[in-house]
């Protein structure tokens, strides 16, 4: 309803792609046989004490300065107490008062082309917890089993300010923080293996009223696109509630992507006591000025600073910008190839029609293309040339594609010849003009458009090797004639 307004915070939890774990020498891998990557450390046997990866630290950072918050230089781990079976130590290694780093933003697009910025309240370290198998056991009506592999997985927690309206906001602000996050290679942001996961917090007040309204949080969701559906049912459900004469309750609710609604899974009514004090095993964390410089000189070109840059280098609009910037990786090559073309432009086109076009139908990712990057740069070339039509390079590319062959050998093998010659092409016209008088006067009688149907006639007669640019000057100058 208009009359309310939607108030939006997330938490986003990122696994660090090292190559151990937080706290000890454990591979840090997904997909291991269960209670194969453990140890007395991250298991929480007595006598076991964590030692800190460096490598955790230079990664979170680096997330940090790339979402512009401000790296502390001295913060402090601390221990979060609760009791879960998958929790082991009965405490999670966090950070709560002195968090690694506060205070940073990110832009988001806006519905009428605007940006608007999102704060960031905080990037702290921790460790994840194990997992609990639910299903996929004969007994798992009666039993629950445990894989303790992700005890110790190093995670950056990045807790958003309550400044989201609305669930396209919350949307965008993810895609940018995943875009982000990429970037700069700290995480793989895989959210089917749990790489990154999203908790928000949503509430509902009246539109001007200066405190917020009653929050739930919506848990179990697993892609951006359900993210937005959880939040626009539950910011429907509140508002029914509100105006039902009903009071809106604190409580975690999961979202049921099957059934497309949240259900309520416990009451947050009492605050949880954690009970956090600081970890008497690890000293305070120390990132001195020096080290955050050697971390920022790492830092590669951001999304948003590299597409402004192509936009002006290679003549790109900001839609064609976006797309080739979704991935560093995909951007990398975009960029090799437009500087080794005669035409960057074109090479932006092909990528984003012929090739993309191809790809996408038939659910294939760019590595998986048998067009290599230096077959585009081939093609565009030949097309900026005119040695090759539009429909000519069609072809040639549906044939790579029938027999997964590369666009060089197939060109090589194939070799199809643009007529160039305006005398050829004249005589062509000559002839289907002979042909066709009624269509003729038709043209001279003011119906222009009938110049596509000589065109088209002239093309069929080449078999599709009349330069085309060419074909439409001579048409257009002998039906004036």
């Amino acid at each position: 309803m208009a009359k309310y307004e939607p108030v939006i915070g997330l938490e986003v939890h990122v696994q660090l792609l090292t190559e151990t774990k937080a706290f000890c020498s454990c591979a840090n891998h997904f997909g291991s046989e269960p209670n194969t990557n453990v140890c007395p450390v991250c298991l929480g046997l007595p006598g076991a004490l964590p030692v800190l990866n460096a490598k955790a630290v230079e990664f979170a950072a680096l997330a940090s300065m790339a979402l512009n918050c401000t790296v502390r230089q001295r913060s402090i781990f601390a221990r979060k107490n609760y009791f879960y079976p998958d929790l082991p130590k009965g405490y999670q290694i966090s950070q709560f008062d002195k968090p690694l780093a506060e205070n940073g933003w990110i832009d988001v697009p806006t519905a009428d082309g605007g940006t608007k910025r999102i704060g960031i309240t905080r990037l702290h370290m921790e460790e994840d917890a194990g997992k609990s198998l639910h299903d996929g056991f004969s007994d798992s009506a009666t039993r629950t089993y445990l894989d303790l592999n992700r005890c110790g997985t190093p995670l950056a927690e990045i807790v958003s300010e309550p400044d989201i309206r609305t669930p396209d906001e919350a949307f965008e602000y993810l895609t940018r923080l995943k875009e982000i996050l990429l970037y700069t290679g700290v995480s793989d942001c895989n959210m089917e293996e749990g790489s990154l996961r999203c908790d928000a917090n949503v509430s509902v007040r009246l539109k001007g009223a200066p405190k917020f309204g009653t929050k739930a949080e919506v848990k179990n969701v697993n892609s951006f696109r359900f993210i937005r559906a959880a939040l626009e049912y539950e910011i429907e459900r509140q508002i029914e509630v509100i105006e039902s004469g009903n009071r809106v309750v604190q409580e975690t609710r999961l979202w049921n992507a099957h059934e497309g609604r949240t259900y309520s899974m416990r009451s947050k009514e009492q605050a949880h006591d954690y009970r956090y004090f600081p970890e008497p095993d690890l000293p305070p964390l120390i990132v001195s000025a020096e080290f955050q410089t050697e971390i920022r000189k790492r830092m590669p070109e951001l999304p948003e600073a590299r597409r402004a840059r192509m936009i002006a280098a290679y003549e790109l609009n900001e839609k064609d910008a976006h797309t080739l910037t979704t991935s560093r990786e995909f951007a990398d090559r975009f960029e090799a190839a437009a500087k080794a073309a005669k035409s960057p432009r074109r090479v932006a086109n092909l990528l984003l029609s012929e090739l993309g076009g191809r790809l996408k139908a038939l659910d294939l990712e760019i590595e998986q293309s048998p067009v290599s990057m230096a077959g585009v740069v081939l093609a565009a070339d030949l097309l900026e040339e005119d040695k090759i039509s539009s429909k000519q390079l069609k072809q040639l590319f549906d044939t790579c594609f029938e027999k997964s062959e590369d666009f060089p050998a197939v060109y090589e093998r194939e070799k199809p010849q643009q007529i160039t010659d305006a005398s050829a092409i004249e005589a062509m016209i000559d002839q289907v003009i002979a042909a066709n008088p009624k269509q003729v006067e038709q043209y001279r009688g003011g119906k222009k458009t009938v110049a596509g149907f000589f065109v088209g006639q002239v093309m069929k007669a080449s078999k599709g090797q009349a330069n085309p640019t060419l074909l439409n000057e001579l048409v257009a100058k002998k039906l004036e004639g």
